[in-house]
């Protein structure tokens, strides 16, 4: 994927200051705009379509066994990423050591700005990384994805009691169970689109890249024996 020169990307500092939610949505105060900070227009040329695209075409390879990213250099890649990022896409995935982003859609360093928490669910937490994802570094498609055989959907499912602190995270799986019912597979695809429709919803800055077109949200479902991702609708 040809690499495109970027606009100057505000500093951490500079970031935290304007606000997640101030940085990339526009205000009217006093008659005044405040438009959208500097971004790295991160894969320019592309549309939120295309950044889809090349997520299910990568995803195609990979089932086929014809990886190309692991063609580039490495050592080139790491030094034309050492100062700057400029990802195309961002996936919410889960933490399972069996879904390994980058291979799953083959891409290499830099490509994928990749967010994972257990049962891929929104929290505040991934809403400011998928808001900075969109709003700083210029992503053009947010891709939502369960899989199968998702250990914490199915705790969630059987609800017993469990060690720690990990019942935290059933309060947000539990809608896409009541959709899906019992039955694993429907209930981790129903989560998946639940968590994609209220990152869509709950992040205003989010929400308004989806109105203007710049960015597309989308859930997925990611099949470990096949290794083939679904979109759902």
């Amino acid at each position: 994927m040809s690499k495109l020169v970027s606009d100057q990307v505000p500093s951490r500092r500079q970031f935290v200051q304007m606000g997640l939610a101030g940085a990339a949505v526009s205000l009217l105060t006093g008659g005044m705009e405040l438009a959208f900070p500097p971004t790295a227009a991160a894969q320019s040329t592309l549309t939120p379509e295309e950044a889809l695209a090349e997520l299910m075409a990568g995803n195609k390879r990979f089932i086929s066994g014809q990886l190309t990213s692991f063609e580039h250099d490495l050592a080139i890649l790491k030094q034309h990423t050492v100062d700057k990022q400029e990802p195309f896409a961002a996936v919410l995935s889960c933490a399972d050591s069996r879904v390994p982003v980058e291979l799953v859609f083959d891409q290499s360093i830099g490509h994928i700005f990749v967010t994972r928490v257990a049962g891929n669910v929104i929290t505040p937490e991934i809403i400011g990384s998928l808001e900075y994802g969109a709003a700083v570094l210029g992503v053009k498609v947010i891709l939502v994805m369960g899989h199968s055989g998702c250990g914490a959907v199915k705790a969630t499912i059987q609800g017993k009691e469990v060690p720690g602190q990990i019942s935290s995270l059933f309060p947000h799986i539990q809608p896409g169970v009541d959709r899906g019912g019992p039955n694993l597979e429907a209930a981790a695809k129903a989560n998946a689109q639940i968590q994609a429709t209220l990152l869509r919803e709950a992040s205003t800055v989010i929400a308004q890249l989806t109105k203007d077109a710049k960015v597309k949200v989308v859930a997925g479902y990611y099949d470990l024996g096949s290794g083939a991702v679904e979109l759902l609708t």
